[in-house]
């Protein structure tokens, strides 16, 4: 069967040994969460599966390529057309409104703004609001709105609901579980919140520097 992601015997370290021998593979319509408490090396994962750090040890391999074989200009390529990353900070151009920065996902991946979307997400009413006009939480819709009008193959999400009241996390997380069904897409979601975890395919545990299945 076709693989979306394969991670083979990663290792990471900073001050400390974060993690070691973590294997995984996330497939078409498949939603992996990954729990485990502060300090534990879920970001640090998720950034080494996501393009964004190099492990030291293991290898990662995203649409059957190794990424950390190819130049920084083709992992760029991947990032902005095959890959959207939610962080829990928003990093919205603070400057634009909640439209623009939408627009510049969406002229860099060549594709367009779906407005449904935006109704959905409950941000289209403040779309023309500049970003520091709004709450956390729209901030934090028009974040994850931005990433999936670039329509990725594979979301991965820290904390994606971190800024939302339990009713819209719910509503967003919705959106994205029918997305990546739809468009046979993958997400991996690191999280603390244990509900959320539950609605994922699989669900994993990063405890004692090992990737544990629950």
């Amino acid at each position: 069967m076709e693989r979306l992601l394969q991670a083979r015997h990663l290792g990471h370290a900073f001050d400390y040994p974060l993690f070691n021998n973590v294997s995984l593979d996330l497939f078409p319509q498949e939603s992996i969460a990954v729990l485990g408490v502060s300090g534990s090396g879920k970001s640090t994962l998720l950034h080494i599966l996501s393009t964004l750090l190099p492990p030291q040890k293991g290898s990662v391999e995203l649409f059957g390529q190794d990424i950390y074989a190819l130049s920084e200009e083709e992992r760029l390529k991947i990032r902005r057309h095959k890959v959207g990353i939610v962080f829990q900070s928003h990093y919205l151009f603070k400057g634009f409104s909640a439209q623009e920065n939408i627009e510049v996902a969406a002229l860099l991946a060549k594709t367009s703004i779906d407005t449904q979307l935006l109704e959905a997400f409950g941000i289209e009413h403040v779309r023309h609001k500049r970003v520091t006009q709004l709450s956390g939480g729209e901030q934090q819709r028009v974040s994850i709105a931005r990433v999936m009008t670039k329509r990725p193959k594979i979301i991965f999400a820290d904390e994606p609901t971190g800024n939302l009241d339990r009713e819209t996390a719910h509503e967003v997380m919705g959106k994205i579980f029918e997305y990546i069904e739809r468009e046979r897409g993958g997400l991996l979601l690191v999280t603390h919140d244990e509900k959320l975890a539950g609605k994922c395919s699989k669900r994993f545990l990063l405890e004692g520097r090992r990737l544990k299945p629950l």
